[in-house]
């Protein structure tokens, strides 16, 4: 087709589409326009959406170190942690979810936080991630009355979203209370969120996970041996991810039986 013919035939398409009126006599270069006017600065970031770090108000997380403190087992945990108006979690929350499993195991899992099933069951790890974790347990010849199982929070936070910096400040002291009386031979962090609490580190759960650390148990000269993995969560969205998983249970395994076979 001559280049005069494919002018016309472009004209007649607009003309059919409702392009046909001219509104300037002139071309209207709006792109350079756009270049010309002067950059606005980014506006600053509202205050609440950026970093604030690991904080809470003093008198409120001194109560949370006292009332975790005081307790002596597992039972005076509970009730002092139920207890504590700390958190606004409480207020929107089902259920309080302390733990599951074995206070016995030698093996202890510390996930996130409760989602919408264990809100409404009152235990950790029993919706579609739980039962995911179940068959990461028997895949090394474990089940859940074997193990011990809880979360940093105990509280779901509204919608599923991620616990805030404060929430896990108010929180941990209990957490920190409860890893000391169960006191497991290996400590497993469940997703991103448990391995940056308890290692307090800001570094990434693809950095952390594969790796041994020692936690050390405050107020003691104890150390555990802990393990970071990927969350079942995670799994489920990220199939590709469980051969990572798989290496690090079968290492967690290769820690329970004793010196010499860590993996």
């Amino acid at each position: 087709m001559a280049v005069g013919g494919a002018i016309t035939s472009v004209l007649a398409w607009q003309i059919e589409a409702g392009a046909d009126e001219a509104i300037a006599e002139t071309p209207f270069d709006r792109l350079a326009v756009a270049s010309a006017r002067p950059r606005r600065s980014p506006e600053p970031a509202p205050e609440a959406a950026r970093p604030t770090g690991r904080t809470a108000s003093a008198p409120v997380a001194a109560g949370a170190g006292e009332a975790a403190a005081a307790a002596t087992d597992l039972e005076s945990l509970k009730a002092a942690f139920e207890a504590f108006d700390g958190c606004a979690l409480k207020e929107t929350a089902t259920n309080f979810v302390f733990a599951d499993g074995s206070p016995n195991a030698r093996l202890m899992f510390i996930g996130e936080a409760p989602g919408a099933e264990e809100d409404r069951q009152g235990l950790p790890f029993v919706g579609p991630a739980g039962r995911l974790l179940d068959r990461m347990l028997a895949a090394i010849g474990l089940d859940r009355s074997e193990v011990y199982i809880t979360n940093i929070l105990p509280w779901r936070p509204p919608g599923n979203r991620n616990p805030t910096d404060s929430e896990i400040a108010l929180c941990l002291p209990f957490i920190e209370r409860h890893i000391s009386l169960v006191d497991p031979a290996v400590l497993v962090a469940v997703g991103g969120t448990a391995a940056k609490a308890l290692l307090d580190t800001r570094e990434g759960i693809m950095r952390l996970r594969g790796r041994w650390f020692d936690y050390a148990v405050p107020g003691s000269d104890a150390r555990i041996p802990l393990r970071a993995i990927l969350h079942p969560a995670y799994l489920l969205r990220q199939p590709g991810g469980k051969r990572d998983a798989w290496t690090d249970m079968i290492a967690i395994k290769k820690r329970l039986a004793g010196p010499g076979t860590t993996g």
